[in-house]
């Protein structure tokens, strides 16, 4: 600590000799400033002692004036030279130092103004000296932990014990890690369950937009070694972030490769287990869909710790996860929950759970089928026949597609027909002209000559069962393009 203002006065060296009747604060010194101008106020910052030898104050008013001056401008004490222009302290400036409580000591003739100035100035380089040790010790304490083993829970540990308050680390909108059982609440002031608790926010930048924040309880005194932690922090999520990215490319290159059946059987299962996926028991697979200009986010995207047993990689810019033994269902609604929470437009996906590759690929196919109903979260059709054929992709689909229906679509844009609504409500309601009529408001020979027209258009009757099978797989395959 700096030298302290009674600490300075006792300081047998200087002989120092208080006079007046103020008190002396024990407080630091910040600096000694020698001055005989009658208003030195612009030039002190406040926390110094002034010294001054009363050159140019030869009357009581001039005394008085540079004691009220110095005492505005914050200083701690005066001290008073005797011996040179002055045989004591004037009765003036004292009496006026004594009505303002300002501090007046007097310095003998044999003690110079540098001495009193070296002592300040050492005590405040050894101070500062201090700091900066115990900062680098603090630096090192902080990479230790991160680079040890313990990762940023064990830094934010360490930073929390430095800072003596709790401190919590947020992401995407939800806490990371706390410290003390408590952590901020996202978005909000206070943290949860502690709501007469106020929290000190660094913001993080990690080059990605989300929102991490380092919360600090109060009370909080700003501390270098924060900065610090913050710089850790930004380059360790960075770094996570790259890793998540690069993994996640290599695993849906392997994923992609298992899907199109172009690699299956043992070899498929051996690079799955490599990859973090046990094919021996049963894996769910869940898919994320999100807004076009938030897909890239998704290479980087973490997860809440909760999910670390879950394999992630990108496929067709969706986020794909491996789930072992898990429910799909209560999976896929907490992922939603935390996609919305993290600010993506999003709907996710799920499939069955199935061993083995082909069962990988099976429930990543009925999660795929379920995200055509469009809702936040999506529950697969079991068995269903689209996901059959969307599974074998030696089937040419979009051709098959293509050549029922796009002869019935040009026909609807250049006439405004409405030829493909008439044949989705004929294909849902089970072929029933009547329920058709009902849905669209049309009579019912309004009906049967659009289905004429379809039949017409494509050589496909939906009165038909082999037919309308045809056309219902093309509608379906449609939507999943």
């Amino acid at each position: 600590m700096a030298i302290t203002l009674s600490a300075l006065l006792a300081t047998p060296a200087l002989k120092l000799q208080r006079v007046g009747t103020s008190a002396v604060a024990d407080v630091p010194v910040q600096w000694v400033a020698v001055t005989e101008l009658e208003d030195p106020k612009p030039f002190l910052s406040g926390g110094e002692v002034v010294l001054t030898t009363g050159l140019r104050q030869k009357s009581a008013t001039s005394q008085r004036n540079f004691v009220r001056h110095v005492q505005a401008s914050g200083a701690l004490a005066i001290g008073f030279a005797t011996g040179l222009s002055h045989e004591k302290v004037p009765a003036a400036f004292l009496d006026q130092a004594d009505e303002l409580g300002l501090p007046v000591f007097r310095v003998p003739y044999e003690t110079p103004f540098i001495a009193i100035g070296k002592i300040v100035a050492d005590s405040l380089s050894a101070e500062h000296y201090a700091r900066l040790e115990n900062l680098l010790k603090g630096h090192q304490v902080l990479a230790a932990a991160l680079l040890g083993g313990g990762g940023l829970p064990q830094l934010l540990r360490e930073l929390a014990s430095m800072l003596r308050t709790d401190v919590a680390l947020s992401q995407y909108g939800t806490v990371l890690f706390a410290t003390g059982g408590s952590a901020p609440g996202v978005g909000a002031g206070e943290p949860a369950g502690v709501p007469d608790r106020a929290w000190h926010r660094v913001p993080v930048a990690t080059g990605l937009k989300d929102r991490c924040t380092l919360a600090i309880a109060e009370p909080y005194q700003r501390d270098a070694i924060t900065d610090y932690a913050q710089s850790l922090i930004s380059v360790e999520l960075s770094n996570q972030a790259r890793r998540r990215a690069s993994e996640r490319a290599v695993v849906g290159q392997l994923l992609q490769d298992v899907v199109r059946g172009t690699l299956s059987g043992s070899d498929a299962a051996a690079r799955l287990g490599s990859a973090g996926i046990d094919t021996a028991r049963r894996q769910c697979v869940v898919l994320a869909d999100v807004a076009t200009g938030q897909r890239r986010a998704l290479r980087t995207l973490p997860l809440p710790g909760t999910y670390d047993d879950a394999v992630t990689a990108v496929v067709d810019d969706r986020l794909v996860i491996a789930v072992p033994e898990s429910d799909g269902e209560s999976f896929s609604q907490a992922l939603s929950a935390y996609l919305h929470g993290a600010g993506f437009t999003a709907k996710v996906g799920f499939g069955g759970g199935y061993a083995q590759p082909s069962g990988l690929r099976w429930s990543y196919f009925e999660a795929r089928e379920s995200l055509t109903r469009g809702q936040a979260v999506n529950q697969p059709d079991r068995l269903s026949l689209t996901s059959l054929l969307m599974a074998s992709e030696d089937v040419p689909l979009a051709d098959l597609a293509a050549e029922a229906l796009d002869p019935v679509v040009a026909f609807d844009e250049r006439h405004g027909a409405e030829l493909m609504l008439t044949l989705e409500k004929y294909l849902a309601h089970n072929g029933s002209v009547a329920a058709v009529a009902d849905v669209l408001q049309l009579h019912r020979n309004t009906v049967r000559y659009r289905l004429q027209q379809i039949v017409d258009l494509t050589g496909y009757d939906p009165a038909v069962t082999a037919d309308r099978v045809h056309l219902y797989l093309a509608l379906n395959v449609r939507g999943l393009r």
